[in-house]
């Protein structure tokens, strides 16, 4: 076991582990620690507390101090000075002409380090503004490209619930939603209905997702022929999935009427086979490509992973450039360089056998064009030959 804090370092964010070490420290408390981005301001969000050795990333950083009066108002002016950095990175954008969306920008306590949070359609080449922003600000320069869920998390709002959105408030990992979610739970697959206000499919549907599973199984489907238990048959109309109630239509006395049984008082009996002209409307009724395209693997919302394939970055530290900066992808770029160097010249020497074997054709077409033409001034000439013969038989 070992004794650990929980540190969150944004609004909803992932909590973070640290090792307490000699402070008293208390929930809702404010620590400075030391994280991968340098030093950071975090709020305690979990007390002291024991915790198995395999559920920790080991090591774990020791806490340097509870938050002073100076941390708390150095905490201040930089999200002062944050709002100053997000309104310079967005002319500077407009400058370069980027199409990329600017969400957020964020200083690292210790001013080591300013991060912008951006939404684009693509990859985006912005290493003219990584270099154009460092030599503003004359600091360590990074940008984070994000999803359209990452962002809704920064900016918050309110959902159709009108609730604060579950993501700015309390989530702090996404989980995958998709399609099947809805249907389980009997929900209209209009995705104006069932989308939140990040355009995917809204992350309540999770929620209930395991309790809808476990009561949908004690339940018969729509359109199935069952029986109950004072000996009557029929289709099942509607099905109560709360409240586990079953709607059956049957017939009494050549009349259709509907019944309703709680759901242990009906027993299945067969499936009701669909007609082709019933498959055709429910192929209609949902368009499948466009649901698809609400959906979200979850992949999203971890705004603190440096692994981000789409990061740009720029060392500025004493006015210079760091010297091992991107080493490791000009060791890339030099062997891509060598290896393209190689497939040019063995693209070359292709060319060249190519360009040789269409000689060589050339040069076969051309002997047999000079055989021909022998051969075909020889048949002349014969032909002449007989020509001349047959005359002089004739005059004679």
């Amino acid at each position: 076991m070992t004794t650990v804090i929980g540190v969150r370092f944004r609004t909803a964010g992932k909590i973070y582990f640290f090792a307490p070490g000699e402070l008293d420290i208390k929930k809702g408390d404010h620590v400075i620690v030391e994280t991968a981005r340098g030093i950071e301001y975090g709020t305690v969000v979990s007390p002291i507390t024991d915790v198995e050795d395999d559920k920790i990333v080991a090591p774990i950083k020791t806490v340097i101090r509870i938050a002073n009066e100076q941390d708390e108002i150095q905490e201040k002016n930089n999200k002062a000075k944050e709002k100053d950095a997000f309104k310079i990175c967005q002319e500077k954008i407009k400058k370069h002409g980027l199409e990329m969306k600017l969400i957020d920008a964020e200083y690292t306590f210790d001013n080591n380090k300013i991060l912008f949070y951006f939404t684009a359609d693509g990859r985006i080449d912005f290493r003219a503004l990584v270099k154009d922003l460092a030599a503003v600000f004359r600091t360590r320069i990074e940008l984070r490209q994000i999803g359209v869920r990452d962002e809704t998390k920064i900016i918050g709002g309110y959902g159709i619930c009108g609730r604060v959105l579950c993501c700015h408030s309390y989530l702090s990992d996404f989980a995958p939603v998709s399609i099947k979610m809805a249907k389980e739970q009997s929900l209209s697959l209009n995705p104006t209905k069932i989308s939140g206000v990040c355009g995917r499919l809204m992350c309540c549907l999770k929620n209930e997702e395991d309790v809808y599973e476990e009561l949908n199984e004690k339940l018969p489907k729509i359109g199935d022929i069952v029986a109950t238990d004072d000996g009557l048959e029929g289709e099942v109309a509607n099905v109560g999935v709360l409240r586990q109630t079953v709607r059956i239509l049957v017939d009494v006395n050549d009349e259709k009427e509907v019944h309703e049984y709680p759901a242990e008082k009906v027993h299945f009996v067969r499936k009701k086979a669909k007609s082709k002209l019933e498959n055709a409307k429910e192929e209609e009724e949902v368009d499948l490509e466009e649901l698809k395209a609400l959906e979200d693997s979850g992949t999203s919302g971890n705004l603190d992973d440096d692994s981000n394939e789409n990061v740009g970055k720029d060392d500025r530290r004493n006015h210079r450039p760091a010297k091992n900066y991107n080493r490791q992808s000009q060791r890339h770029e030099k062997r891509d360089f060598r290896n393209g160097s190689a497939n040019g010249q063995t693209g070359a020497n292709q060319e060249n056998n190519g360009y040789k074997k269409h000689n060589q054709g050339n040069n076969y077409a051309h002997k047999n064009f000079k055989n021909h033409k022998v051969h075909n001034n020889n048949n002349i000439n014969n032909n002449a030959n007989n020509n001349n013969a047959n005359n002089n038989n004739a005059n004679k």
